[in-house]
């Protein structure tokens, strides 16, 4: 046996149906779709998401999700672990010193200090916001929290 022997099962490939190509074929004059109407006509019946009239989901539902608030302020997290690993025992800690350190990419960036972990230096923290819990801890070990925050 040979490439060019091969050949289909019979009955496995049948032709295709040629709708609209005489009374003859079984599928000429109306080639399927009736006699008159919508669905009958070129480029007719209903698109894709119509429900019958009633309002579509898709139109239904809000053009985006959620609610943004256009007043919210983001702040960069910092945590004191953070601090007490980077810094040294009486630096000043402000947006310069943070980004020379690596802890935040832009020196004006908004910072909140956070009170996850320990500080066993004192330090001065100049920065935006200083969470409670955070400033109890710096203030304990001996630093001091400056305004604006």
């Amino acid at each position: 046996m040979e490439l060019k022997d091969l050949k289909p099962v019979s009955g496995t490939n049948k032709n295709r149906k040629r709708k609209g190509r005489g009374q003859g074929s079984g599928n000429g004059k109306t080639a399927g779709r009736g006699m008159n109407g919508q669905k009958s006509r070129a480029g007719g019946g209903k698109g894709p998401g119509f429900e019958g009239g009633q309002t579509p989901l898709a139109r239904r539902l809000p053009k985006l999700p959620g609610f943004r608030n256009i007043n919210r302020v983001e702040y960069l997290p910092v945590n004191v672990s953070r601090l007490d690993a980077k810094f040294e025992a009486n630096d000043v800690v402000d947006g310069d010193s943070l980004k020379a350190k690596g802890i935040i990419k832009k020196a004006d960036a908004l910072v909140k200090v956070l009170g996850d972990g320990e500080i066993t230096k004192p330090l001065t923290v100049k920065v935006d916001k200083v969470s409670a819990s955070a400033k109890a801890k710096i203030e304990a070990a001996g630093g001091k929290v400056e305004e604006p925050c």
